[in-house]
C-alpha cells in the first residue's frame, strides 16, 4: 500500500486530514476494487504518534435531525474501527440522520456508491481528488479514471461530483494543469448529471472563484470544509455557493473560519466532519465520526448567538435541498 503524506494545518481528509498537524498517513490500495466487491475495501488511518486514538463520548443527542455533509467512513481508526453499519447506529443516536460519503479516486468512489446503495442514510459524492489528478495524469489514465466517475454519477443515490478543486498546497507547478483539466471535467459532470459539486481548495481560492465563474459553476456548489476568509465568505454567498464547516472552526488558530461564519447566511451554512479527520475541540486529534456532529453545530450556534435547534433545523434543510432525500 501507498502511504499518503503526513497532513498539515489545512490538508484535505483525502491526505489524512485538514487542520490535523502532525498526525499520520492514511494507507490506501489504489485501484484495487474492479470487478471485485466494494464492500471489502478498507483504508487505515495509523495510528503511530498519537496520543489518544479511542473515540470521544457520544455527546447530549439533537432534538433536530441533522445530517454530515462530508465524511470518510471508509477510513477505519481508532483502537478499533468502526463498521459502516457501526458508524450509522451511533449517528443515529444523537440526531445525525445521515451522511454523504465523499470520494476521491476511483476505488473511494466506487465504496462511496455502494455505501449509499446499501444503506439508506448514506449518499455518495465520486470524483478524482485534486490532489490524485495528476498521479492520474502522470500514468495516462486521467481521462479513463473520469469517465468512471461519470458512470459512477448515474447512479441515483450519488447525489455530488466531490471531492474536486484545486490544491496549490501538495501539488507541485507541473502538477497543476492537471488539476485543473480534472476540476473542469467534475464541473462538467456535475452539470451532465444535474448534481450537486463538493469543492476542496487549499490555498488556491482565487483560483478555484476564477474557475468557477469562467466555467459556470453548477447549481449547486459547495464549498467542503470552508477554509477561506470573510471576503471569501461573501463572495462566494453571493454566488450562491454554500460553505460547510468542519470541526477546524473550534480549533484557537481558526478565527478566519469563525469571521467568514459570522457573515454567511443561514441558508447557505452546512456542517460536516470530514471524518475521521478534524476532530472539534475538546477532542481534537482523537478518531472523528458523524455522531460528533452535534458537537460542532453546538459550536456554530454559540457563534451565531442562536439556538442549536434553530440552527439545526436550518442546517437540515439546507442539506436536503442540496442533495434531496436520504430515504428512497
Amino acid at each position: 500500500m501507498t502511504p499518503v503524506p503526513p497532513e498539515s494545518a489545512a490538508t484535505s481528509a483525502f491526505d489524512g486530514g485538514a487542520g490535523a498537524p502532525g498526525s499520520t498517513p492514511v494507507e490506501r490500495p489504489r485501484d484495487t476494487i474492479g470487478d471485485g466487491d466494494p464492500s471489502q475495501y478498507v483504508r487505515e488511518r495509523s495510528a503511530d504518534g498519537r496520543r489518544d486514538v479511542s473515540y470521544p463520548p457520544a455527546p447530549e443527542p439533537l432534538g433536530i435531525p441533522v445530517y454530515d455533509n462530508h465524511t470518510h467512513l471508509e477510513i477505519e481508526d481508532g483502537e478499533t474501527g468502526l463498521s459502516l453499519d457501526e458508524q450509522l447506529e451511533r449517528a443515529v443516536a444523537v440526531g445525525v440522520h445521515g451522511v454523504v460519503q465523499a470520494g476521491g479516486d476511483i476505488d473511494s468512489s466506487r465504496w462511496s456508491a455502494w455505501a449509499a446503495r446499501s444503506h439508506p442514510r448514506v449518499l455518495a459524492a465520486v470524483a478524482i481528488h485534486p490532489n490524485e489528478a495528476p498521479a492520474y495524469e502522470r500514468a495516462g489514465d486521467l481521462d479513463a479514471a473520469i469517465a468512471v466517475i461519470d458512470e459512477l454519477a448515474a447512479q441515483p443515490r450519488v447525489r455530488a461530483i466531490g471531492e474536486t478543486g484545486l490544491d496549490f498546497f501538495r501539488t507541485e507547478a507541473d502538477g497543476i494543469p492537471a488539476q485543473i483539466r480534472s476540476f473542469e471535467a467534475h464541473i462538467a459532470l456535475a452539470k451532465k448529471h444535474d448534481i450537486a459539486m463538493q469543492i476542496h481548495d487549499r490555498d488556491a481560492h482565487d483560483a478555484v472563484l476564477e474557475t468557477l465563474e469562467r466555467v459556470g459553476a453548477p447549481d449547486k456548489t459547495v464549498f467542503h470544509c470552508f477554509s477561506g476568509d470573510a471576503d471569501m465568505a461573501r463572495i462566494a454567498a453571493d454566488r450562491g455557493y454554500y460553505l460547510s464547516f468542519a470541526g477546524n472552526v473550534t480549533f484557537k488558530n481558526a478565527q478566519n473560519l469563525r469571521d467568514a461564519l459570522a457573515v454567511t447566511p443561514l441558508d447557505r451554512i452546512l456542517v460536516e466532519t470530514d471524518a475521521p479527520f478534524l476532530t472539534p475541540v475538546p477532542y481534537r486529534g482523537r478518531p472523528n465520526a458523524p455522531y460528533l456532529i452535534p458537537v460542532t453545530l453546538r459550536f456554530l450556534a454559540a457563534e451565531l448567538a442562536m439556538d442549536a435547534e434553530e440552527l439545526a433545523a436550518r442546517v437540515s434543510a439546507n442539506t436536503l435541498e442540496v442533495y434531496g432525500a436520504f430515504a428512497d
